[in-house]
Formats: C-alpha cells, sequence, structure tokens
C-alpha cells in the first residue's frame, strides 16, 4: 500500500499552519520511521507523522511511503530500524524552584534546568512546593514553570506546600486553581509527618473540598496531592474523609507511598477505593530509605491477588526535592535529593529485576509513569499516550546492557535529545 504524504499532509495540517505548506519551515512536518510504538499498547512497527507540535497521523509499517514527497515538502525524515518509541514520560512531583532546606539554607536545592528533565525523558513535569513554603512561594513556583513552558517543556504547578495555612498567590485554593491557568491542583501537603502543621481532620477535609469545587468550575484536576511522612497515623485522616465527608476519592492523591510496606498497604486499600496512589523513584532500600523501591512497589500493586485498578498507580521523582533521613528526635542524619533520572532506573528494574523477580512487559510497565498520570491530571487528551491529535512528546528506547537506554526525546515535536546529549538547553546551562 503506497500512500501520498502531499495529500495527507494538506489534509491532516492545523489550519493555523496551512499557509506554510508549500514552504514550510525545516523540522515543522516529520516522519518518524519504523518505529516499534509503545503507545503505551505496544502497536508494533509503525510510522509516525508529527506537525506543529502534534501527532499527525500514525500509519502501520507495512505501508509504504513516498520519499521523493518528503524531500519535495521538506518534511525531515528520522529512521528509527525498529528502536522502540514511547511517550513522554509524566513527573508529576518535582520541585521547579528547587525543595530541601531542612538543614538550613546552603541545603535548598537550586531550580532544576530543562536539560534534567529532557535527558531523562520527561517532557512534562508537574511542580510543588514542600518543606520550604516561605522563602519559596506559589508565584515562584508558577513562573518558573512559565519559564520552562517558554525553552520548550510542558509545566504544571500545584498551589501550596507542607503547611497549614495554605500558601497561595491568591489568597485560596480554590482561587488558585481556577485563575491560575497552569494550577492544577493542590499539594504537597504534609500529614503524618513530624516538618507538616499537624493539619487537623477539619483543615483536611475543607482543602479537599476547595480542590473538588474548583475542579467542577474548571474541568482541571483538582487534586489534593498529600505528602505522607513516616507518623504511625499513615492515612488514618484521607480514610476518615472518604467515610464522613461526601468528597469524591479521586481528589486525594497521596505520594510516598513506598516510604514503608506498611503504608504501602494502605496505600493499595486507598486504591481499591478509587484514589490514584503515587510512588517515588529513587527512595526505599535502594535510596536509602526502609521501604520497597518504586519498582518493587509498582510490581506488587500491579501483581496483587485483589486486582487492583491498574490505572490508579503513578509513579514520580521528587526532583530537586531533598531526599532525608531523620532520627527518631527529628535530627538530620544524611541528606539527598531526587532526580527525574530515576524514572528509567524503576523502569529498567520492572523490565530487568535485579532480585529475581519475573520480568514485566513494557506495556504494563509504562501507565504510572505516562497515561495514569496523564488521566489523573486531566491532560489525557494531549499527553501520556502516543496517538493521533495528542502532542508529539515522545522518547526513543535504546537496548542497553540487561535494559533500556533513553536515545532521543521529542517535547511538543522538537527534538531535544538527540543520541543520548541534549540539543537544546534551558537559557542559563553551559
Amino acid at each position: 500500500m503506497r500512500l501520498s504524504l502531499k495529500l495527507l499532509v494538506s489534509l491532516l495540517l492545523p489550519t493555523s499552519c496551512s499557509l506554510q505548506i508549500k514552504t514550510p519551515p525545516p523540522n515543522m512536518i516529520q516522519l518518524i520511521k519504523n518505529a516499534d510504538v509503545y503507545a503505551p499498547a505496544h502497536l508494533g512497527l509503525c510510522h509516525v507523522l508529527v506537525g506543529c507540535g502534534k501527532i499527525m497521523k500514525i500509519f502501520p509499517g507495512n505501508v509504504s511511503l513516498h520519499d521523493e514527497t518528503v524531500l519535495d515538502l521538506n518534511i525531515s525524515s528520522k529512521d528509527l530500524n525498529g528502536k522502540k518509541l514511547i511517550p513522554g514520560l509524566i513527573d508529576g512531583h518535582v520541585h521547579l524552584t528547587g525543595g530541601g532546606g531542612e538543614a538550613g539554607f546552603k541545603t535548598s536545592v537550586p531550580p532544576i534546568p530543562l536539560s534534567n528533565f529532557t535527558l531523562a525523558g520527561v517532557t512534562t513535569a508537574v511542580g510543588v512546593l514542600g518543606t520550604d513554603d516561605c522563602v519559596r512561594s506559589t508565584a515562584s513556583l508558577l513562573a518558573r514553570a512559565r519559564g520552562l513552558r517558554e525553552e520548550g517543556l510542558s509545566s504544571y504547578i500545584l498551589t501550596g506546600g507542607y503547611h497549614v495555612p495554605v500558601t497561595t498567590l491568591t489568597g485560596s485554593v480554590k482561587g488558585d486553581i481556577v485563575h491560575l491557568d497552569l494550577c492544577i491542583g493542590c499539594g504537597e501537603l504534609a500529614i503524618s509527618d513530624h516538618r507538616s502543621s499537624q493539619p487537623t481532620f477539619d483543615e483536611l477535609v475543607r482543602i479537599a473540598g476547595d480542590c473538588h469545587v474548583a475542579h467542577l468550575m474548571t474541568g482541571k484536576a483538582g487534586t489534593l496531592h498529600l505528602h505522607m511522612g513516616t507518623g504511625e497515623r499513615r492515612m488514618q485522616m484521607v480514610k476518615r474523609a472518604l467515610q464522613e465527608t461526601e468528597i469524591p476519592s479521586r481528589i486525594f492523591n497521596p505520594t510516598h507511598c513506598n516510604r514503608n510496606f506498611a503504608l504501602l498497604e494502605e496505600a493499595m486499600e486507598l486504591a481499591s477505593l478509587g484514589a490514584t496512589i503515587d510512588v517515588t523513584a529513587g527512595t526505599g532500600k535502594k535510596g536509602g530509605g526502609g521501604g520497597p523501591t518504586a519498582a518493587e512497589a509498582i510490581r506488587k500493586y500491579i501483581t496483587d491477588d485483589r486486582k487492583l485498578p491498574q490505572d490508579k498507580i503513578t509513579c514520580s521523582s521528587d526532583a530537586g526535592g531533598s531526599i532525608p533521613t531523620f532520627d527518631e528526635q527529628g535530627n538530620l542524619l544524611r541528606l539527598g535529593y531526587g532526580t527525574s533520572a530515576n524514572l528509567l532506573v524503576a523502569i529498567n528494574e520492572l523490565l530487568s529485576p535485579s532480585d529475581g523477580s519475573e520480568s514485566l512487559p513494557l506495556e504494563a510497565v509504562l501507565p504510572p509513569f505516562t497515561s495514569n498520570w496523564a488521566s489523573l491530571l486531566k491532560i489525557d487528551d494531549r499527553k501520556g499516550k502516543i496517538a493521533e491529535g495528542c502532542d508529539a512528546d515522545l522518547v526513543v528506547l535504546e537496548e542497553s546492557g540487561d535494559g533500556v537506554a533513553i536515545s532521543d526525546v521529542m517535547a511538543l515535536g522538537v527534538w531535544h535529545v538527540v543520541d543520548g546529549k541534549a540539543v537544546i538547553k534551558g537559557t542559563f546551562e553551559s
């Protein structure tokens, strides 16, 4: 079967770009050939046509395309020769402005530069404030998200931080979600943690209620992203909220749920009630904690005998945030920080476990890093999958040892990483 790309491009290119069909600028229209597509479902060998930052058309691999038309229309072509093509990763919990500060001002982590995301395969990031919601603010977080967008990375924010009263820009959680275009929820509000404000039950459900109403008003996610600490109360207030109030379970989105095994078990119970739970890559036994790694937690969730809903677990990196270890009196013992690169570590551990566990197929591994996040954040009409009409956020994987490595990364139709090197860097990156 042979198709005319010239005809297809004229039909598929968005109206805003239609005047440029005859002489499009370089790389406005691109053809990715012979890609082994995981969308996350395995589509097999395909050709993917990209234009104006969108996925225009996906052709089966057995379709023969006119090479002369590719040249005639100034379409750039990239042949993957069977390499895997996956959706750009969504990192739903990152400290865009930097986190930390638990051991003095010198331990404040600096803002995350663009290439730290793209080299890790991340094409969408959601910024949060944590322990330090005093020096850092919703305003500075919003500004950093806008800056990353100007550099080509899709980014959003959550208002607030660890503490109550919640740090906001407009004066209320509901107001921030309604009036700030990039604000899609609230968090990370800390509970069961010595660094929290020890919020009361009434305070928690009032904030959750505001998130829900903001969701109804705007269609945004309106989630309450909850930082879970090591406290013995664990999920008590969340479970009570589901029992005593009318707030939907989907509003509650606890993170760091792999901090210990007891917390993970309660989180899995919460997921069975309709909440989406998040595990943190780079923590657990191999990351200096006592709980399961992100890969161990995801495998446990996916294979659980209760047949838990497979779209209710996500994985984030806590990039830019400090990863501290405290003693029983709250004194800091050691301090590290998160990086988005830990997402690929978790993916590889699921694909090729080092502990002898059963390997999972790539199509089962990808959703917690892609489509599940997109669904929770209400951006699944354009993010988290390889489908016609979605944003052209794509990652090329190549075989590397016992796992996979990131070869190329496209964000909104632009190649940011080529052959493992960042070809586009942030404004102040050397």
